[in-house]
């Protein structure tokens, strides 16, 4: 299946067919191959319509949610790594056109690259059909992800509530140590400890420092309630 394809199988009409093509152009590719143009125009615009859709399908939530409810929702709702998922999900990152490097380091299942494509494509359409075409294809992507929270733990995450359970223990805060870092340096893996009063509670991967502290925090989290 080709891009053509998909957006027929899923009823999209386009009339510029070579901007939507263009939305799943890293920059890899266009510099390989000398192309004018790869996707993070579209990406800009993609972000600025993802900001707006969101927050309007958050404000109506009921009960109401505060702005800082709000804000962490949306913020969820829009990272990197949620974005990348939406983009797996309907299959798009196949579409993908990497150069040969980014290829072979499995660029084609980095979350960046997949969420910044997400946003070009969402782009792309806006700037051929319009907001409605927008809002048809991000109610495809996100519709069953945008649930009103049950309860404020939806809002915290992994280091907060560890920080929080260590806290009531009457214990210090909680802190974060660097084990090693390896792999290559555009798809590097880190290994962090959760380390509570000289003790080490937790450890975590991640493709990030942050995404291995959260892992770190969870698994010392699971540890620390037992």
């Amino acid at each position: 299946m080709n891009i053509t394809e998909w957006l027929k199988e899923h009823d999209f009409s386009v009339t510029n067919q070579k901007l939507i093509e263009q939305a799943f152009v890293h920059s890899s590719y266009a510099n390989e191959h000398h192309h004018a143009h790869d996707n993070e125009r579209l990406e800009f615009m993609g972000d600025a319509v993802l900001q707006m859709w969101s927050s309007t399908q958050i404000y109506p939530l009921n009960p109401p949610l505060s702005e800082g409810e709000m804000t962490r929702l949306r913020s969820k709702l829009v990272c990197e790594s949620a974005l990348a998922g939406y983009g797996r999900e309907l299959g798009l990152n196949v579409f993908l056109k990497l150069g040969t490097g980014e290829e072979k380091t499995g660029g084609r299942n980095k979350d960046a690259i997949i969420a910044d494509m997400f946003e070009a494509f969402l782009g792309a359409l806006y700037l051929d059909q319009g907001y409605e075409a927008a809002d048809r294809f991000l109610h495809l992507a996100m519709d069953r992800y945008i649930v009103h929270p049950s309860s404020s733990d939806v809002f915290k995450d992994y280091k907060t509530k560890l920080q929080e359970y260590v806290q009531t223990d009457r214990r210090s805060s909680v802190h974060y140590e660097l084990v090693k870092e390896e792999g290559p340096s555009n798809a590097p893996i880190f290994t962090m400890n959760a380390v509570v009063d000289h003790l080490i509670m937790g450890t975590g991967q991640g493709s990030s420092k942050k995404q291995a502290e959260q892992n770190a925090a969870k698994d010392a989290f699971a540890r620390m309630v037992k």
